[in-house]
This record gives C-alpha cells, structure tokens and sequence, in this order.
C-alpha cells in the first residue's frame, strides 16, 4: 500500500453475517466493539447470495445488498451506527465466482446464459467450453442418470423443474415432448456425479455449485463491482476483503483495477503464501489477509524437539504408512495425486486439449500424444510447493515463476520411460510461462494452468493431507506447514521486520471462519509439543480401555477434544466426521461409508465426550501453565506486531471453535463479564487495542519494529519487542521447559532508553526501570505491554 493512501484501520472485528445474525445485530454490538478499541467493523459478504446462506459467499446477485442481512438500508444503518461510534466497515467480497443456486433464476446473469446459449450478453461473465457437450452447459443436479430421473422433470410457466431446480427454456421449445426439449436446450442436465469429469464449465475448487466468472473481462468488472463501489463511494464503507485471488485469470491486473477503481482504499487479499513465498511486489494492495501471520506466531509456541517426539509416537501409535500421514511430504504428494485423477479431472482434461490444441498449432510443437500431455500435466501439477505461478503470456517471466517451473519440470522428467517422449514436460512448462505466445489458446492455457494449480494445493493440502496427516493438530492450520510446525525466535522476528518493510499495513490474523480450529484450541493442543511422551502414554492407556474404529481417529478425536476442552458431543462429533471424510481414508463425502462413520460417532460419543475426558481435564490442569502463556502470548503478539489485526468474533474472550460450521456461531455479546483466563484474555485485548487506537503511529506504516534480545539462562523462552521505541511487548514461550530449568532466575530485559524516564506495564500497572528482571517483570501474567511513563 503507498504510503500516500488513505490511513489504514488501527484494528478490525469479523462479524460473520448470516440471517441470524443480520445487519440490526450488528448495529446492536456496535457500542460494546467501539469499546473493545477496534477502528472497523469487518463484515463478511453483504451482496445477495443463496437464501439460508450461513457465510454468504455463494452470491447470487452483485447488484443488490443481501435482504436476508436487512438489505442496503440495513447496512446503511449499521455504516451510521458504527461511525456515529467512530467505527468504520471493511467488506468482503468474492470476485472469481458466483453460485448455481436452486431455483436458479436467483443468479440473474447465469439464467440468461441458460436460456440464451452462447449469444447471451452474458456469456462473456462465465468460463464455459462451449466446444464440449454440443455447446451446451452441463449442470450436474440430477440425483441419479437421465433416464431414471426423465418422470421428476415437469413443464411449468414456461420453465423446466426438476424438486428445487426451476430452469429456462430456450425460446420457442417450450411446447416440445421432453425428450426433444430437454435436447434443445442450451445446458444438459445430468448425473451430480458427471462433474468431476464432465463439467464444462470453470467453478471453484471441486464446488460445482460455484460458478467461475471472468471478473478479468472490463465489463463484467464493471457490472460485478458497481455496488461496492457506490458504497465506498457514498462512504458506506472503507475498505475491502478479497477472497481467494488465486482463482482469478489474471490477478496482478484485477486488483490494479480495483486499486484504481476504489482510488487506493484499504484492500487485504486472502493469498495464502507457502512458508518461504513472498507476495508479488507489484500488488497494489496493503497485504495479505494474515494466515502468513498465524503461522509464525503459532510456530513460535510449538517447541521443536517435542514436535518430533510427538510425530515419533504418532506414528508408533497409528503406524500410518509414509504417504498416507506418516511422513508429511509423502502425504501431501498423494493427496495431490487422488485430486488430479478423481476429483479434478474436467480441470485436468480441459487443459489437455488446450495444450493438444496449442501443438497442433505450431509445426515444432506437433506429435504429443495426450496420454504425454497428460503425464507431463499432473507430474509438474503435483510438485508445486506454492498455490501457483503468476505467469502471463506476453509479459517478462517473474524469476520465481521460472524457478517453480523449472524445478517441478527437472523431476516430472522422471516419470517418462522414454526422453523423447519427456519432452512434454517442457512443453506444458512453457506454456505455464507464457513463452508460447500471446494467442487466445495460450493465454487460456497460462491461466487455467495457474487456476488449476491453485485449486489443487487447496483441496489436496488444506482439505486433505491435513486431516491425514495428523501428529500436532494445531499444525494443520491454513498457511501452515505441518513437517516443520515450529519457529524460532530469529525466524518470527525476521518476519516480523519484513512484515514492517514491505507490507506494514497487511492483515493480521489468529481465527478467522476458515481456520480448522480456533486460536484458543490451537493454543491448547500446541502444548502437547511440550508434553509428549506424556500425552503418548494417556492415549495408550486410553486405546486400550476405548478402541476406535482405527488409530488415526483416535488421535485425531483425542486431540480434539483436549483442545475443545469440553465433552461436547454435539460439535465434536460433526469436526470429526468432517475430518474423516475430509481425509477420503476409508469414507468421503461422496462415496460415505455408514457404517464406519456410525462407529467413529459411537466411539466419539463414548470415548473423548464420555467419563474418559476426565482425563484430559486433569491432563489440561498439569499443562496450565503453557496453556495460559500460550493463550494470552498468541493474542498479545497478534495485537502489537507489524500489521493490522483483524479479531475473530468472541475470540476477545477464550473462544474453543472447531471447523465450520462450528467457528460460524454467532456470539453473545451480551454475556457476563468472564472469569479466569478468559478475563485475562479480555483485559489484554481491551487494553492493547485501546493503545493502538490512541496512538496509532506507534503501530502504522511508518512505526518501527525492534527485537529485544533477553539476557539470562532462560532468555529463549522469552520473545520481546518494541514498536518505535514507545511500546515492548513481553512473552514467554515454551513455559514447561522455562519451569523444568527453575524459572526466570536472573534472565532480564533491557527496555529502550534514550534518557525519556521510565515504563510502565499496561496490564498491571507496575511502573518498570530500564532494565527488569523477568521473574518480577511476568510475575503476575505471563506476558507484558509496557508503555513509557
């Protein structure tokens, strides 16, 4: 973000909107968020999506604020609330798709295309083949095949119905036998389980109620993006979220739009970057939307040696073979190889015949086979270790594209028995890169190569080798990277300064509806990495008393459920369930087996929510201490680091959620004043987010950022910073290890000098010298916020 654009928020709050949580709830919360200290309101999608919608990113009309929420005069109404408290509102919006909702007459611009084929006006908003299925659209909604569906079909006002679906006629074939009319339309409807393999048309990930839309088109931004734009015009709002980017064609040119369009407001991408991955420099937007942020601050609270010693007794406990959870990169390879050959195929096979069509093109380039193309395909797909390249056929090839490229070809080679015929690999790589040409075939190929690949290291990491593979739960979090979980001190500082650097107004982020499980959890589960052999033997003596139906969900189920904290059978059992058929171990959400769910939700019920969980609450009791530091050292770095934070709804308090649907439940913001840790949580969030809001500059884009080195026996286990010089936040880290070695002993701190007197500790109000001693310093909570007096 330039320096010279508007100032960025000190702080915001999500608020997941849903219908039982509208715009007039929101506006209820306002005065109690405005005292919490944020600066904005962060609001999930507010444009009109599937009715029932519980996150709104299933839109079905750009044009209009959603009326389940309220509607436009209800968001007008909490924008004046909010700044009548001096709040602003950050929105989220989804560029790259839009939903094929039941009836589908609720997405305007898709009905049309139904209806009107190819010559629609909007045509152009969607990526559809029309070269496949005789130029019509496959629509997957049919609950068995055609002919056994043809007696559930009826002819009503003009619309083809099948249950929910209400579907255009093509003009004109209204009064055809159905057999004929169903032919003569400009979709076919077919078998749900076609999609996989059939589709024509661009969705996200492997969602086919999702359709893409080319946003990359002018005039599709325009019509898209117009009541957004009206409303950070007409100062409704400030500024935006924009979900998943990497699913755009082109996204280094839509958000430069954006950035023009909106004059330079605010704008956070949800861009998940490998470990090592930078954002592209020439995004013109403030940064990401944080998961990068999340990840290092979790991995400063997993302790490295303890890490392997759990992944040691993991696999003793469940002897899970290396590529099925026993070694990370193994798993994660053949996850990605079941998502190219089952569940993307059509993404796959579309650009097959793309490169095929490119070959065919150019006399150099003739005589590959496709089962060639195909290889070469998913062998380079499969090795990228980032969502995907930002390659764009008539533009100079960023070196780190070339790179990626590069490497993932050097080993797809190998798959080739024969060299000649490895030399696909050097095509589809070339073609990835641009280096083909600028031709409708080639740019098609760059960026439905770059598309595929994104959708691919979502659903094969995110959404499946992390629920396979399974040793440190807390590690298989979104931009996180489970083989190495932990990060030093050197490492969250190096971050940190390079965070101040390049990006010093990017989100920040501990929870969000999308993390597998809540900050709070993950700060529970991440102390077994300090317990290891100890939570080894509770699960054997556990094993044996309460089998499950295999190994692997007992850890995972165990795990959980220490990390929820309490036996609750109803959100338990459904993050479990999820995380089997996530895993498409031995069931999936398409080819369930019930019988082996049935046995993973009567062990679940028996075993973790039964009499048994007493022995994770006595467990829990021996590991306070970590937990504690962990909980309040998680939130207070995520409070005071480089960035803007972004808070979780509830998670102020102590919040324990699970995957979603479980992270989406609205909260009580009318609930008591909390006790224990979950107050101390409170009065460090109140009181750090008060500071940001008063002084802003001590934490903005031109704030410094400076490590401050303990001195000591104990000194790793303290991790210590000042933000310019005017504010040091104190945690400790690892907290059994600083016990196991006597505590703080005569480890100390140097605050900054400069002769301008003394600090003071914000959270308990002791006055502090420049030099402190830690034992005194962190005697009271395990973390501090110190401020000049």
């Amino acid at each position: 973000m330039k320096r010279d654009s508007p100032a960025p928020p000190t702080a915001t709050y999500r608020l997941q909107l849903q219908p039982a949580f509208p715009f007039a709830a929101a506006e209820r919360a306002v005065p109690a968020l405005a005292a919490l200290g944020v600066s904005h309101l962060h609001l999930s999608p507010v444009l009109e999506a599937v009715p029932g919608s519980a996150h709104g990113y299933d839109v079905t009309d750009h044009t209009t604020v959603r009326a389940e929420l309220g509607g436009e005069e209800g968001l007008r109404a909490l924008s004046r609330t909010a700044r009548a408290h001096g709040l602003g509102l950050i929105l989220d919006i989804v560029p790259n798709h839009m939903a094929v909702p039941a009836p589908e007459h609720l997405n305007g611009p898709l009905w049309e295309v139904l209806r009107d084929g190819p010559v629609s006006r909007y045509a152009r908003w969607f990526d559809i083949d029309w070269a496949e299925h005789g130029g019509r659209v496959l629509l997957p909604l049919l609950a068995g095949r055609l002919g056994d569906e043809l007696d559930r079909f009826t002819v009503h006002d003009g619309t083809l119905r099948y249950y929910d679906h209400v579907l255009p006629l093509r003009p004109g074939t209204e009064k055809l036998p159905l057999p004929e009319l169903l032919d003569a339309q400009w979709y076919r409807p077919a078998w749900w389980r076609l999609a996989r393999t059939e589709l024509n048309h661009r969705r996200f990930f492997t969602v086919s109620e999702l359709i893409a839309v080319r946003v990359e088109d002018p005039e599709v931004f325009a019509a898209t993006h117009a009541k957004v734009l009206q409303l950070l015009r007409e100062g409704v709002a400030d500024g935006l979220r924009i979900d998943h980017p990497d699913g755009l064609a082109d996204p280094a040119g839509y958000l430069r739009r954006l950035h023009e369009a909106t004059e330079g407001r605010w704008t956070v991408v949800e861009k998940i970057l490998a470990r090592d991955e930078a954002l592209p420099a020439d995004w013109p937007v403030a940064g990401t939307t944080g998961y990068d942020a999340l990840h290092h601050i979790d991995g400063l609270f997993t302790d490295p040696a303890g890490a392997e010693r759990l992944t040691a007794a993991y696999r003793a406990f469940a002897a899970p073979p290396p590529d099925r959870g026993g070694d990370w990169p193994a798993t994660a390879r053949r996850a990605a190889w079941r998502m190219v050959s089952h569940e993307l195929v059509t993404e796959v096979e579309r650009l097959v015949r793309v490169a095929g069509r490119i070959c065919d093109g150019a006399l150099p380039l003739r005589d590959h086979a496709p089962w060639a193309l195909r290889t070469a395909l998913c062998e380079i797909l499969v090795r990228l270790p980032v969502y995907r390249p930002y390659a764009r056929p008539g533009a100079p090839v960023a070196p780190a594209d070339a790179v990626l490229l590069e490497e993932a070809a050097r080993e797809a080679r190998a798959a080739f028995a024969v060299p000649e015929e490895a030399d696909a690999v050097d095509v589809v790589k070339d073609a990835a890169l641009g280096r083909f040409g600028d031709g409708p075939e080639h740019r098609d190929f760059c960026a439905r190569f770059a598309q595929t690949a994104a959708a691919l290291h979502a659903k094969s990491v995110e959404d499946t080798a992390f629920y396979r593979y399974a040793p440190l739960l807390s590690a298989t979090e979104v931009g996180g990277s489970p083989g190495r979980p932990a990060v030093t001190p050197g490492g969250f500082h190096a971050f940190c300064a390079r965070l101040q650097r390049d990006w010093p107004a990017a989100g920040t982020v501990l929870s969000t509806h999308d993390t597998k499980r809540g900050a709070d959890v993950r700060a529970r589960i991440a102390v077994l990495a300090e317990y290891p052999d100890e939570w080894a033997r509770l699960l054997a003596r556990l094993a044996e008393r309460l089998p499950a139906p295999e190994p692997h969900v007992a850890w995972t189920a165990w795990q959980t459920a220490f990390g929820l904290g309490e036996p609750d059978a109803l959100r338990l059992v459904p993050a479990i369930l999820k995380a089997v058929r996530e895993a498409a171990l031995r069931t999936t959400w398409t080819e369930p087996d019930t019988a082996y769910e049935q046995a993973v939700e009567r062990f679940v019920v028996a075993g973790p929510c039964g009499p048994a969980h007493e022995e994770l609450t006595a467990f829990a009791a021996t590991a306070a201490a970590s937990v504690r530091a962990n909980t309040l050292g998680a939130a207070l770095l995520h409070l005071t680091m480089p960035g803007v934070p972004d808070v979780y709804m509830g998670t102020e308090r102590v919040s324990r959620t699970l995957v979603d649907p479980d992270n989406r439940r609205p909260p009580d913001f009318a609930a008591e004043e909390p006790t224990g840790l979950a107050a101390e949580k409170l009065h460090l969030t109140r009181t750090t987010l008060r500071l940001r809001h008063a002084h802003p500059n001590w934490f903005g884009p031109d704030a410094t950022y400076t490590p401050l080195p303990a001195t000591g026996p104990t000194a790793d286990h303290c991790v210590a910073f000042a933000r310019s010089d005017e504010v040091v936040t104190v945690v400790t880290r690892l907290a059994r290890g600083l016990e196991a070695t006597g505590g703080w002993a005569d480890t100390a701190l140097t605050l900054p000098g400069g002769g301008r007197g003394g600090w003071r500790e914000l959270l308990t109000g002791r006055a502090c010298e420049e030099r402190v001693l830690l034992g005194r310093l962190l005697h009271r909570y395990p973390v501090a916020l110190l401020t000049r007096e």
